[in-house]
């Protein structure tokens, strides 16, 4: 009954993202914030109990709060608006619905070393058309989480993560691991409101600037 559930209600936000679709008067770019894991898939899980899915989630839904009060907000759409799992070939089929132009999936990072710190970003590590624009974003949202958080940069990365592959042929798109929730600094961070505040907003700053540039 759950996994009924779960298809149903992914069904019931594709269905409604195309009506959304339907009714826009003119083009206009689409952003697609993938949030990691949800459900029972709780993902990383802090030495403070923190996990991955509420983190991200939080930081999802702080960035489309801030965004509707721009001046001029993007247009900016989620995998899920609530702890449900949804499956990685679901998240490319709703980018894959909405003729997504960039995808960004949002994830925390993990360590059997405690120490380990930062943020990376990761792009496919297949060549395709989309690639330069990958990289750029990758570095752009890079630059706003050291200079308006501090924090330390592990690098952009290449890897052969689901999300990326299904995505490479068709728009750019990154997996950002925002921080090391296994990290007793970085854990205690995402704790609190005014930091995943912070965090939202160096993204949406990386958004902007990228669709200034690109979109």
């Amino acid at each position: 009954m759950k996994k009924v559930f779960k298809n149903v209600s992914f069904v019931f936000l594709l269905l409604k993202m195309c009506f959304i679709f339907g009714q826009e008067t003119a083009p206009q770019k689409r952003i697609v914030i993938d949030v990691g894991h949800g459900g029972k898939d709780s993902g990383a899980i802090g030495i403070n109990g923190i996990k991955e899915k509420d983190v991200v989630l939080n930081i999802a839904l702080e960035v489309l709060r801030l965004n509707k009060k721009s001046k001029t907000p993007l247009n900016i759409f989620l995998t899920r608006y609530n702890d449900t799992l949804i499956s990685l070939s679901d998240r490319t089929k709703l980018a894959n619905t909405l003729d997504t132009d960039v995808f960004i999936s949002l994830h925390c990072n993990h360590s059997d070393n405690a120490n380990a710190r930062g943020i990376e970003v990761y792009v496919a590590n297949t060549k395709s058309q989309f690639s330069g624009l990958s990289t750029l974003l990758a570095y752009l949202l890079q630059a706003y989480f050291k200079k308006e958080l501090g924090f330390e940069s592990r690098g952009v990365k290449f890897a052969n993560f689901q999300v990326l592959r299904e995505n490479v042929d068709y728009r750019p798109a990154v997996l950002v691991e925002v921080g090391f929730l296994t990290n007793e600094d970085e854990g205690f961070y995402f704790l609190q409101p005014s930091k995943v505040k912070a965090v939202a907003m160096a993204i949406l700053k990386g958004i902007y600037n990228y669709s200034n540039k690109r979109l």
